[in-house]
């Protein structure tokens, strides 16, 4: 037999030491710089805001692109087309843009067309400045971020094998049933890799909401760089912070991978 041959997925995760390394250093910086702690402590303010954002964005992204997924699986054409449309239009459009039509454009929108049909009942007329921009932002995520896991959640649903289906019909089990015990707990499998990378760009994406001023890391690092004119500093510490969740997110779902095909294996 000849040498065994290495796999790029046996390497050795040099480049994981290399970046703890540098992230042990660069937070060691704030222990002995007054200006590095200083930063920190105001940056450490928007983590909430940015994990806030991500996950409650990314959980009305998977409840809609489910639903999506279920319409472009339709038997009816109208539904079919029409959730095609809404994709092509959404995924087409980036999504900075569409965080403004919606903060800007959309609620405004909304807010006239709920009162005009609202305030003739006799309830009290909204304005549209009581909608806060953190939400108009996360819409605007949900919309976006919809568009993309729909396809996803289409591929994962046709990857499952017809047959099981079918049995699953012949043993008399309704479409709900046959969806929570069939086809999901097998299109989650092979959806992980993608889905979790979603997630892990939805952090990155968060950051997009400081466009219009939600105090989370990026807002603060612009509102701290403006004032203390150390944009070498803050910047690193904003890069680094992100760089911590995301790395952080990646290895955890590498790890529900490993263990999900040694079970299945």
């Amino acid at each position: 037999m000849g040498p065994s041959r290495k796999t790029p997925q046996s390497d050795f995760p040099w480049w994981l030491v290399i970046l703890a390394l540098a992230g042990a250093y660069a937070f060691a910086q704030t222990l002995t710089s007054d200006i590095h702690a200083q930063v920190l402590g105001v940056l450490s303010q928007g983590i909430g805001i940015t994990l806030l954002v991500t996950v409650t964005a990314f959980a009305g992204a998977s409840a809609l692109g489910l639903l999506l997924a279920l319409g472009g699986l339709s038997r009816l054409l109208v539904v079919r087309q029409a959730v095609k449309l809404y994709i092509e239009v959404i995924r087409g459009v980036p999504i900075i843009v569409l965080l403004l039509y919606v903060a800007f454009a959309g609620v405004p929108l909304m807010v006239e067309a709920w009162n005009a049909v609202m305030t003739p009942l006799g309830l009290d007329p909204i304005r549209t400045r009581d909608i806060s921009l953190l939400w108009r932002a996360v819409a605007a995520l949900v919309l976006a971020y919809s568009a993309f896991l729909a396809e996803v959640f289409r591929a994962g649903i046709l990857a499952v094998e017809p047959g099981q289906i079918e049995a699953a019909k012949a043993l008399g089990l309704n479409g709900w049933l046959r969806f929570r015990l069939i086809v999901a707990p097998q299109a989650f499998r092979t959806i992980l890799p993608p889905y979790g990378n979603d997630f892990i760009a939805m952090v990155k994406d968060s950051s997009l909401v400081s466009v219009l001023g939600v105090t989370d890391i990026t807002q603060l690092g612009k509102v701290t760089a403006a004032g203390n004119f150390r944009y070498f500093e803050t910047y690193n510490l904003v890069a680094l912070i992100y760089l911590t969740l995301t790395v952080t997110l990646s290895l955890a779902l590498s790890r529900l991978e490993q263990r999900l095909r040694q079970r299945d294996g």
